[in-house]
């Protein structure tokens, strides 16, 4: 029995200590990993928040370098312009008319523009392939009279010529071209006061089916025309041995108005025999050798206008007009685009020409052996058959 005032409540047992310390660490424990979880969970919104903070300057600066790319392409550089190409090799020649790249008023700008397109094509270095002028079929090479040669770019707006020269063969001098096994060409020499006396009718025996005979011609030098010394008997001979007959007239016209003389000259000489001109009559104008000629100063227009009124004058009288020449006077001395309407006679003395425009006759050779004719002869062969048309 308890007595007043006597505590009722009984020590505390030690079970009951070792319980709440076990409490206590357990509730410390959680805390410490709470505290602990709750660190790595702001870790992570921090690294998240860094990453896409990192992702939107990347976007933004791959942006800003894409409108500047933009930007550059839209803005065109001197050297972008790279049009110089589309001209012609300096050198090369052709009748089309010519391209020139349009005057920007700036010559400092545009000689800095050639050089930075100059020095474009050559930072290509092995991407640029120059074609051989001698092998790309686009170009003929002429020789000039001083020996000098040049490629020249072969025109687009000419009539080419055609003739396959394996069908051209040649006996006793003269040449003969033949298609399907048929003889379609014509012999002929063509004659002056040099040849001296002319057998007409041994050249006939010999093959020779035409002869060009020279009328007259104008001086280089005093300017005076005359007419060839054996140009009558010559005619009334190649007449009666039954030749077809061309005529050929030698000019140094400086202008329009000699030309217009020329034509009036040869005209009234060929009257008495108009019935009996049944090939062309030719227009012969060339430099001279090794001396000073009217002519020398014309330019190539000049010599082109005078050709054409000479031609024309010949054809309103009603004789079939022709223009000699070699290849270099054809090509380089005369516009041959303005004068398509007229036949070419060429002259190359050459086993096959190489001219690569239309003709109808060849002068081949200027020493030629053929019977009738004492000592060099100038052989020709016709393509066509003029006494027929």
């Amino acid at each position: 029995m308890r007595l007043p005032g006597e505590d009722d409540r009984k020590p505390m047992g030690a079970s009951v200590i070792y319980m709440v310390i076990g409490v206590s660490v357990f509730v410390l424990v959680m805390l410490l990993v709470v505290m602990k979880n709750n660190k790595k969970a702001d870790d992570r919104r921090e690294y998240a928040q860094n990453a896409a903070q990192q992702q939107e300057q990347t976007d933004a600066e791959t942006e800003t370098e894409a409108e500047t790319e933009t930007a550059t392409q839209q803005k065109l550089r001197a050297e972008d312009l790279d049009f110089w190409d589309m001209y012609p090799v300096e050198g090369e020649t052709d009748t089309a008319p010519d391209l020139q790249p349009a005057e920007t008023g700036n010559d400092t700008a545009s000689a800095e523009a050639v050089d930075e397109s100059e020095e474009g094509d050559a930072a290509k270095g092995d991407e640029v392939v120059q074609e051989d002028p001698s092998t790309d079929g686009k170009h003929t090479l002429v020789k000039a009279a001083d020996g000098t040669e040049e490629w020249v770019l072969i025109s687009p707006y000419l009539t080419k010529n055609t003739y396959d020269f394996t069908n051209l063969s040649e006996s006793a001098n003269l040449k003969k071209y033949t298609e399907n096994g048929k003889k379609i060409s014509y012999v002929g020499v063509d004659i002056s006061k040099h040849n001296g006396s002319i057998n007409f009718r041994s050249l006939k025996a010999s093959g020779v089916d035409y002869v060009m005979i020279r009328l007259g011609a104008r001086g280089y030098s005093t300017g005076q025309l005359s007419l060839d010394d054996n140009f009558a008997e010559n005619m009334e001979e190649a007449v009666e041995a039954g030749l077809d007959i061309g005529i050929y007239f030698y000019s140094q016209a400086i202008n329009q108005e000699e030309a217009v003389q020329e034509v009036n000259f040869v005209v009234q000489n060929l009257e008495p025999y108009r019935a009996h001109i049944t090939y062309p009559v030719a227009f012969d104008m060339e430099n001279v050798s090794n001396d000073k000629a009217r002519i020398d100063q014309l330019s190539r227009d000049d010599k082109t206008t005078i050709t054409s009124s000479f031609l024309s004058g010949i054809q309103a009288a009603g004789y079939a007009p022709m223009i000699y020449g070699n290849k270099e006077w054809l090509i380089k001395n005369i516009d041959l685009a303005k004068l398509q309407d007229y036949d070419i006679w060429l002259s190359q003395d050459e086993d096959i020409p190489d001219y690569p425009y239309q003709y109808t006759m060849w002068q081949y050779t200027t020493t030629g052996v053929v019977n009738g004719i004492k000592g060099d002869a100038n052989l020709n062969i016709c393509f066509v058959s003029y006494s027929d048309r």
